[in-house]
C-alpha cells in the first residue's frame, strides 16, 4: 500500500514526537493529526476544542506537523470532529468558530484537509422524523459556511458520515456533497470514507461506486452490522479482501489510515492488513489486473 497510516490519537498517551517515532518504526507513512496528545491537546469530540486553554496556535500546529514530517509521516488531515448540527444555535456557532480557527492553524501548518463527523444531539443520535428536516437544513448551512471559509484558506473539508447519523449512507453523502456544489459552486467539500460506518447499509462495492471521486482518505476500522461502536480491523463483518480489491482497482493512491488500533494492537492489525491486502492483490492478478507498483 502506497500510503498506509494510523490516526495520531491511537497513541494519545505519547507526545507527538513519541507517536511519530512509533509510527515510523511500525511502517506507517501518513496520519490524521488530532489534538489528543500530552503536548498537543484539547480536542473535544462532538464539541468545542479547548484551543486557548491548551495553547494551541498556528505555530504549535506547524511544529507538531513538522515533527511528523521529519519522521517520514505525511499529515494527510487535521482531525476536528465537532458538532455541525446542534439545535443550540449558540453552541453550534461556537463549534463552527472553533473549526474556522482550526482551518487557520492547518493552513499555516501546510495541512490541506480538515475532517469532521456531522455531530449529533446529546439526547438522541440518528434520524427521527420530528427533527430530520431541521437537522438536515442546519447541516447544510454549517457546511456551506465551513466550505466557504475553507476555500478562502485553500483547504478541504472532509466529511465522515455514519449509518447512525443524519447522512446514513455512501449515496446520501454523495448526494449531500453534490447538493452543496450545485447550490454554491463549492468543490472543496469531500469525503473521508469509513467502511465500518456504512456496513449496515452500504457494501464494499457501494462505497466506491458513490464516493470514489470525492474520497480524500480512508479510515481503517471494523464493525459488526448491528453494532453501534467500531472494532479494530478484522474483528467485525467487513469483507476486507473484497474491500481492498476495490481499493486497489479504484483508489490505490488514497491514504488508508487505521483507527481504533492502539500501541498494544498495532502489530496484530498490521499483520491482518498485510494478509488481507496480499489476498486481494492475488485475486486481482488472477483476474488479469496489473498489480505492479501496488
Amino acid at each position: 500500500m502506497k500510503k498506509y497510516g494510523i490516526v495520531s490519537r491511537s497513541y494519545g498517551n505519547m507526545t507527538v514526537a513519541g507517536a511519530a517515532k512509533f509510527m515510523k518504526a511500525h511502517g506507517y507513512n501518513c496520519t490524521e493529526l488530532c489534538m489528543a496528545h500530552p503536548d498537543f491537546g484539547g480536542w473535544a469530540y462532538n464539541g468545542i476544542s479547548a484551543l486557548d486553554e491548551n495553547g494551541i496556535t498556528k505555530e504549535l500546529t506547524k511544529e507538531k506537523a513538522d515533527i511528523m514530517r521529519d519522521n517520514g509521516i505525511e499529515v494527510t488531515a487535521f482531525g476536528v470532529f465537532t458538532n455541525t448540527l446542534s439545535p443550540d444555535d449558540d453552541f453550534r456557532q461556537k463549534c463552527l468558530d472553533s473549526f474556522v480557527r482550526c482551518m487557520d492553524f492547518a493552513a499555516y501548518a501546510g495541512i490541506k484537509n480538515l475532517t469532521t463527523e456531522l455531530g449529533f444531539r446529546p439526547d438522541k443520535r440518528g434520524i427521527t422524523t420530528d427533527v430530520y428536516e431541521s437537522d438536515f437544513q442546519r447541516l447544510k448551512e454549517s457546511f456551506i459556511r465551513l466550505g466557504s471559509a475553507a476555500k478562502e484558506r485553500g483547504v478541504n473539508i472532509c466529511i465522515e458520515a455514519c449509518v447512525i447519523d443524519v447522512i446514513p449512507s455512501a449515496k446520501r453523502l454523495r448526494d449531500f456533497i453534490l447538493q452543496i456544489n450545485k447550490e454554491t459552486g463549492l468543490t472543496n467539500i469531500k469525503a473521508m470514507l469509513d467502511m465500518a460506518n456504512f456496513i449496515a447499509n452500504s457494501d464494499e462495492d457501494d462505497v466506491f461506486k458513490y464516493l470514489a471521486p470525492y474520497i480524500v482518505y480512508i479510515h481503517g476500522k471494523d464493525r459488526k452490522v448491528n453494532d453501534c461502536y467500531g472494532k479494530i480491523l478484522g474483528e467485525g463483518e467487513i469483507d476486507w479482501v473484497k474491500f481492498f480489491m476495490n481499493y486497489y482497482r479504484i483508489t490505490p493512491d488514497i491514504p488508508f489510515i487505521l483507527e481504533y488500533t492502539n500501541e498494544e494492537t498495532t502489530d496484530l492489525t498490521n499483520e491482518r492488513v498485510h494478509r488481507f491486502t496480499k489476498q486481494a492483490k492475488a485475486n486481482l492478478a488472477l483476474m488479469g489486473y496489473n498489480m505492479q507498483g501496488l
